[in-house]
């Protein structure tokens, strides 16, 4: 299915729900209280110490936890192969979009164009610098990365050095028209990464990340083949 075509229902389908298991898979939220709980509540919840109540099932009475044993029930969001590939290539596909976005301003005719591309700019370079920093905190094991250069060129939808230089060269309407067409492609590209880290990753931030993109990035896809 073409991730871009889909409808905004189907689409929450497509983004996978967060794991949580134990206690923390009924509760989806977990509140932190001071002071006493009403009732039933803990010793330490009795004492004044701080308590976390996991909401429980349907039918099922929420449970009055310790900071400690909340903290054992948290599942295990380490970061897998998945969550590093798709990080490590995704900061590359977002810097080929800021290189195609920056030729804009002096080489597009028309308003919606730049403004396209003033937009995926402020979108992606943000994006950039926080995949740098979940980077830095989570360095990739030396097995995930073989100790081989990664060939770029070959993620979905990146433009070819021939297709850069088309683009370079191009002014007006016809750098309109392969702008958008080019990152269309390009943006098609990043949603089928995002898809692949949705469905096999394990990090909740790359999880968000990655959701991230399908959101904004769908979004201009339509506005680009409305633009087209």
């Amino acid at each position: 299915m073409d991730m871009a075509k889909a409808p905004r229902g189907l689409m929450a389908l497509l983004v996978r729900p967060r794991r949580f298991t134990g206690a923390a898979a009924t509760a989806g939220i977990l509140l932190a209280l001071t002071g006493c709980a009403s009732g039933g509540g803990t010793d330490a919840a009795r004492d004044g110490r701080p308590v976390v109540i996991a909401p429980g099932r349907p039918g099922e009475a929420a449970r009055t936890l310790t900071p400690e044993q909340a903290a054992e029930e948290k599942p295990d969001d380490s970061p897998n192969a998945a969550d590093h590939t798709y990080v490590q290539n995704m900061i590359e596909h977002h810097r080929q979009a800021l290189i195609m976005s920056a030729l804009a301003p002096q080489r597009a005719s028309a308003d919606g164009v730049r403004r396209l591309a003033e937009r995926i700019t402020a979108a992606q370079q943000p994006e950039i610098g926080a995949m740098e920093k979940w980077r830095a905190l989570h360095p990739a094991p030396p097995a995930a990365s073989g100790g081989h250069a990664h060939d770029h060129s070959t993620m979905p939808g990146m433009a070819t050095e021939q297709q850069l230089k088309e683009l370079t060269a191009a002014t007006g309407a016809d750098f309109d028209r392969l702008f958008l067409k080019l990152m269309t492609t390009h943006h098609e590209g990043a949603l089928k990464m995002a898809g692949e880290a949705l469905a096999d990753g394990n990090n909740v931030a790359v999880e968000e990340m990655a959701t991230e993109v399908v959101a904004v990035q769908t979004a201009e896809i339509n506005r680009m083949r409305a633009m087209g």
